[in-house]
């Protein structure tokens, strides 16, 4: 995945077009170095699942 992708995804889950979005243990590591950046970061919440795999969603309001 490039940046490119991995903010178009993270634009259509803060838009509401997708309700979560699976990224798996392979490119976990690009994903979240994209998604730390953004200044929405806090509105995002990832779910981690068996594997090292994490699903993630858009809160409306930020996590503490």
């Amino acid at each position: 995945m490039n940046e490119e992708m991995i903010n178009e995804v993270l634009d259509k889950l803060k838009k509401g077009e997708i309700s979560e979005y699976y990224v798996s243990k392979d490119n976990f590591l690009s994903f979240r170095s994209v998604l730390v950046k953004r200044p929405d970061f806090k509105h995002f919440r990832g779910i981690a699942q068996r594997g090292g795999d994490v699903i993630y969603c858009y809160l409306e309001a930020p996590r503490s």
